[in-house]
């Protein structure tokens, strides 16, 4: 999507159909399905009638565009979509995602207000919690749908309790980062008199409580699940906008110099985080969301749950990696054959502008399709692609060829014109014509070698053109009455000699054609290799990162529960741990290229040859069933 493109005001993106189902707004996918960048995706979730809109117009650059409403009504219904170009991070987009309310009273539904928090976390790169007044506990049991995430949102298909509950340690390498604003924050950030920071305000109130009792358990609940499953938190207070009450009900009508100083500063200060520190929108394995991507994912999402399943992060990334490969084969393909029309018009060239130009256009769609392409870890696309590409290479050398032989065969007959009428006229048959015949055909066939651009069909067009003549030379020789007998036998030989040497020209011409094959898709083949290996370690790479972070707020963690006296969390952390590096040791053997890949794209180099071999004894059983 062009700058020009990008969205004046938000639009809804998912909302409740008339059955009380999500479904997503095609208006909106389509949005998404034209940005090709990659999408940062910043989603704000909290009770009803929070401020939360005011947040995202901001983050948007704009005084209004999200609905804020001047009552107690909410007026966010659904998920409300607003994509802007990122404006410290070229070539990339910035996607608000603003949420309805959570525990709006006319509702009545909870389950719904757990779907859009999960579906909140799965889309966002990074998930800002708003509240009001302070984080006491009240406002951390408010955030209980973190707790149900175990339920709302799967990692794996995997079903076995002990793979559930590694699942959900794993939640921290997927989820997006946590901010919590608290708006109207009216008290000073002291804790036991010390002055703290916001973020050790949050950590303060996300401490947890020892003891076992279900009373500890239940305060204890929804702070382990915050900690837990988001890699990195952050807290930003607010102070009240502005002074009246009825200011407090127009803020998207108030100019900047309306509103309190030190609210408008903060407001900066998040803004200027999320800009600086929201990543791009990664899929589990660490690949890189553009908009399409989230609009896909979006709609996967969505379909299953209103088929009542529960989303999975492996699922969804399988399905999406088989629509985004599938599409990736037809826009490299069509890249290829794009190129290849050019050539196509030029026809004939030479075997070796034809392979040169294939090689060009073939590394550009493998170029093209490894760009969009991802988790293909078998090399299946690629070798669809491949086996395309070399259907329609050898498509396109049998028009070359059929080019080659139709402009030799126009060049032949041009050039033997003058000729076939001296033979009309009976300027051969007679005493010497023999000679004269030879001397005359020898200079067309000078002639012929010299004319330029033939194609790779010259020297076997020669060949069967002076083979069909041959019945004509032999009459004139043996009518010749100049020629002795002995004469006319030397010749006769040395006319199938000649004929013989123009067929080895001609099979001395096929096997050069060949070989220059091999050597080009050798050569393509290596090509393709070497950008599948970068390919396979950009993605490896991007596991490793995904592992990092997911170690580092572990090892965070541990050292807090350790700080803090949690022996028992402490232990379970430190296995965690040995599991994540043990993952991340696995990531690094990267293995799958050589176990998997290797053995798809090794005999691709042969399939050419092959093919062609193919196609060859079709034609010759062809030509027999003619005859």
């Amino acid at each position: 999507m062009s700058c020009s493109g990008y969205m004046t005001a938000p639009v809804c993106l998912i909302e409740n159909d008339e059955n009380g189902k999500l479904c997503v707004r095609n208006d909106a996918k389509e949005i998404l399905d034209g940005i090709k960048e990659p999408v940062v995706v910043v989603s704000v979730v909290g009770l009803y009638r929070t401020g939360k809109s005011y947040l995202m117009n901001r983050l948007a650059g704009q005084q209004s565009g999200f609905a804020l409403g001047n009552t107690i009504e909410s007026k966010t219904k659904g998920i409300w979509m607003w994509c802007v170009p990122h404006p410290t991070k070229k070539g990339h987009t910035l996607v608000l995602l603003d949420t309805e309310g959570l525990g709006d009273v006319k509702k009545g539904d909870s389950k719904n207000d757990g779907w859009i928090f999960s579906l909140a976390v799965l889309l966002s790169s990074t998930l800002v919690y708003n509240s009001r007044g302070t984080i006491d506990n009240n406002a951390v049991e408010n955030l209980h749908y973190v707790t149900e995430l175990t339920e709302q949102i799967k990692i794996s298909s995997a079903e076995a309790a002990d793979e559930e509950e590694e699942e959900n340690s794993n939640f921290v390498r997927f989820f997006p980062s946590f901010i919590w604003v608290v708006r109207d924050f009216t008290l000073d950030l002291e804790i036991n008199g010390n002055r703290v920071t916001e973020d050790e305000y949050l950590e303060f109130a996300l401490d947890l409580k020892k003891g076992v009792s279900k009373k500890i358990s239940d305060y204890n609940l929804p702070r382990e699940c915050i900690q837990h499953y988001f890699p990195s938190r952050k807290c930003f207070v607010f102070p009240f906008p502005v002074t009246s009450q009825e200011d407090m009900t127009r803020l998207e009508s108030l100019q900047e110099q309306d509103l309190a100083q030190a609210f408008l500063e903060v407001t900066g200060h998040f803004c200027d985080h999320i800009f600086i520190n929201s990543a791009v929108k990664t899929l589990k394995g660490g690949h890189r969301v553009t908009g399409k991507l989230l609009g896909n994912l979006v709609q996967i999402y969505v379909d299953t749950i209103s088929s009542g399943e529960v989303p999975c992060l492996d699922n969804a990334v399988v399905v999406l990696a088989s629509l985004e490969n599938q599409a990736a084969v037809q826009d490299a393909l069509k890249a290829y054959q794009s190129g290849m029309e050019e050539v196509k018009n030029t026809f004939p060239v030479s075997t070796e502008n034809f392979t040169c130009e294939h090689q060009k256009f073939s590394s550009l769609a493998t170029s093209k399709f490894i760009k969009r392409s991802f988790k293909d870890e078998k090399g299946e696309y690629l070798k669809s692609l491949e086996e395309a590409i070399s259907m329609k290479y050898i498509d396109l050398m049998e028009e070359n060829e059929m080019a080659s032989e139709r402009k030799c065969r126009d060049l032949l007959k041009n050039l033997f014109s003058d000729m076939n009428k001296r033979l009309q006229n009976g300027e051969y048959i007679k005493s010497g014509g023999y000679e004269l015949y030879c001397r005359d055909r020898d200079a067309i066939v000078e002639q012929y070698r010299r004319e330029p651009n033939k194609g790779v069909r010259a020297e076997a067009v020669l060949n069967e053109f002076l083979n069909e003549r041959g019945a004509e030379a032999n009459s004139i020789l043996h009518m010749d009455t100049k020629l002795t007998e002995n004469e006319r036998q030397i010749k006769e030989e040395k006319e199938n000699a000649a004929l013989l040497e123009q067929k080895c020209k001609e099979e001395e011409e096929k096997k050069i054609e060949r070989e220059r094959m091999i050597v080009a898709e050798n050569e393509r083949h290596k090509d393709m290799v070497r950008q599948m290996e970068e390919k396979f370690k950009q993605e490896m790479e991007q596991q490793r990162q995904e592992m990092d972070r997911a170690i580092e707020s572990k090892v965070k963690e541990q050292e807090e529960m350790l700080n803090k006296g949690f022996k028992e969390r402490t232990k379970n952390l430190e296995e965690e741990i040995k599991k994540l590096n043990n993952e991340k040791e696995r990531i690094h053997g990267g293995g799958i290229f050589k176990d998997y890949v290797m053995p798809f794209l090794c005999p691709l180099v042969e399939m050419v040859p092959n093919l062609l071999m193919q196609r060859s004894m079709m034609k010759c059983f062809k030509k027999g069933f003619n005859r």
